[in-house]
């Protein structure tokens, strides 16, 4: 009899998906499954001919977090570098810098570390009857995944405190006025519709969108000045305009790409 794999991955042309595969948990993360997902955005990563990832959890929730269960009847279970340079996080790849899109699909529960992991995400397509939350709250576990780093640049300081300190569950349309969600879709579509999502965007001249989505990261996460920002992007966007302006120029010169159309 086949085992069960915690995380299940599947490629659709340019496209992976990477799929937690724990319902029975909520698809809480324990340490097999993160060193899984690890593996999986790794792939994904240093494979040059993939465009976009799609995270999404099976059996109707997103992710409920680290699997509190472990961690009560195992406490090394999390075993983590220190250094944040140096190896994964608790959740596997939360402190991975993707050099390509990645969008969640989110469904049901996608609290605690489970939030930390949509936040990986450049786009979050989320169903009608999501909630997010930093439910750990209650039972004194850390975000240390990135969510007191990524949330208040996503959000703002206020309203990520404001999940932080209370712990509270927030719908999907909360989240998409908070702009943490990107589209609101039915209830069980949104795996569907961030796969629609990812096509159009590897669509696009690639060279040319990494380098407007680096330089926004650069400008959020590590420029220290305006200044900075603005030669990062420049210095970024002129090493694309031989190889897909000047030909994105010619297409429209010839009646490509106008009115929307590709």
């Amino acid at each position: 009899m086949l085992r069960k794999k915690n995380v299940v991955t599947e490629r659709h042309g340019t496209i992976m998906t990477i799929g937690i595969n724990r319902p029975e948990a909520r698809n809480a993360v324990n340490q097999k499954t993160a060193a899984m997902l690890l593996q999986a955005f790794n792939s994904f990563e240093d494979d040059t001919s993939l465009t976009v990832a799609v995270l999404h959890g099976i059996g109707g929730n997103f992710c409920a977090g680290y699997d509190l269960k472990e961690l009560a009847h195992n406490p090394t279970s999390i075993k983590s570098e220190q250094d944040v340079t140096k190896g994964p996080g608790p959740m596997g790849p939360s402190r991975i810098k993707f050099s390509k899109p990645v969008i969640a699909a989110v469904s049901g529960y996608a609290v605690a570390g489970g939030l930390e992991l949509s936040l990986l995400a450049d786009l979050r397509v989320v169903e009608q009857s999501a909630v997010f939350g930093v439910f750990c709250r209650r039972f004194g576990v850390p975000l240390i995944d990135g969510g007191t780093v990524r949330l208040p640049r996503l959000i703002g300081l206020s309203r990520a405190l404001d999940l932080i300190l209370t712990g509270r569950p927030v719908s999907a349309q909360e989240a998409y006025e908070f702009g943490l969600a990107n589209r609101i879709v039915p209830n069980g579509q949104a795996l569907q519709c961030a796969m629609e999502l990812a096509k159009q965007i590897s669509i696009f001249p690639q060279k040319c969108m990494h380098g407007d989505r680096n330089s926004a990261y650069y400008s959020v996460f590590d420029a220290t000045s305006f200044t900075e920002a603005m030669q990062f992007e420049f210095d970024t966007g002129v090493q694309v305009i031989l190889k897909e302006s000047v030909p994105g120029a010619k297409k429209f010169s010839l009646g490509e790409g106008r009115g929307g159309k590709l």
